[in-house]
């Protein structure tokens, strides 16, 4: 039991038939019906293979069979194991992202672990539904549901809240336009790193880096509304991260003091995906003559899973249902993008 990095490519992923009705077959009642009322088929499919990621982690990891496990969340939305059988393994921590054209999970037998994983795209509608699209355990600030579009409303879970984008950004591709109205999100110091990239393009693509980053945290620590983000601030290094590569040089400062209990591993999936794991001391975990540091797995890197990976282990819970695949093929895969300006 050890350190684990998983990726599945849920945006290029066209279920079949048989497919789907077997992955909702693998997770509990509860999630298969929240999942069946995502209005487009990406964020059900994202969603999906973010349960089905956990479910086959415990089930391998902890060796709990997989119909035996069962998930629930906290009061602040974060996916837990409730078992009896997981006392031997309470240390193990696992967290789940998804977003743009991956579900990804990490997990770490002994820290407390974030992830996040954020897709660069141009501020436009379909930028507007990153931030309402749910990520397990995500938790924006300052959002109206009802100041976006009627199908957000139907998109977001109650644990996404808050992140105050006014109606009429809606459509709007102005990247200026939207960096102001993202102001609050980051401290002045992240803004000139972010603005010091050569085109707007760059400065997007840092901007959603920082953003992966936040979020990682917070998802670690497990709190959301309220907590002021430039309390944080990220010190990112190197500013050019190759494919595949996992960094650990980002630092971060927790209210102007540098922060030694947390590292952090990035990682670009491909051109436009970067993923941020938050790492940091569990609390009431006690290791003798040992920090951090020494705890920290050893740069894993991303293993991108098929669908065949991701219920080799898997043993159905719930029957059948041949209507849930009608439903599946009833959604559009996703909003309308409008035209994309060029780069």
């Amino acid at each position: 039991m050890g350190s684990v990095r998983w990726a599945f490519p849920c945006g290029a992923w066209r279920p079949r038939r048989p497919e789907w009705l077997l992955a909702a077959r693998l997770v509990q009642p509860e999630e298969k019906e929240r999942i069946g009322q995502f209005v487009f088929a990406r964020d059900a499919k994202a969603a999906l293979a973010g349960r089905l990621l956990m479910r086959k982690l415990i089930a391998e990891e902890l060796c709990i069979p997989w119909n035996e496990v069962l998930l629930q969340r906290t009061p602040k939305g974060k996916p837990f194991l409730a078992s009896n059988l997981l006392s031997i393994n309470s240390n193990y921590n696992f967290n789940v992202s998804h977003q743009g054209d991956y579900a990804v999970l990490a997990a770490e037998p002994e820290l407390q672990v974030g992830i996040d994983i954020m897709k660069t795209d141009l501020p436009d509608n379909e930028v507007n539904t990153v931030v309402m699209v749910e990520k397990e355990n995500i938790l924006f600030r300052d959002v109206k549901c009802d100041q976006i579009w009627p199908y957000t409303k139907r998109i977001v879970s109650p644990r996404v809240q808050h992140l105050k984008l006014s109606s009429n950004t809606v459509g709007s591709s102005s990247i200026p336009n939207f960096f102001h109205i993202m102001k609050r999100q980051f401290t002045e110091t992240e803004w000139d790193v972010i603005k010091s990239m050569s085109n707007e393009w760059m400065q997007l693509d840092m901007f959603y880096r920082h953003w992966a980053l936040k979020e990682s945290f917070l998802k670690a620590i497990g709190v959301g509304i309220g907590f002021n983000l430039q309390r944080i601030e990220f010190n990112v290094s190197p500013l050019q991260l190759e494919i595949g590569k996992v960094y650990k040089d980002t630092k971060m400062l927790l209210d102007g003091e540098k922060e030694e209990e947390w590292t952090f591993e990035e990682t670009r999936l491909d051109d436009n995906h970067h993923v941020a794991v938050a790492l940091g001391r569990q609390e009431g975990f006690v290791q003798k003559d040992s920090d951090v540091r020494s705890m920290e797995p050893n740069q894993p890197q991303f293993t991108l899973l098929t669908f065949e990976d991701l219920v080799a282990s898997g043993i159905p819970v719930t029957p059948e249902d041949s209507a849930y695949w009608d439903n599946f093929c009833s959604k559009q895969e996703g909003p309308v993008k409008q035209s994309l300006h060029s780069r």
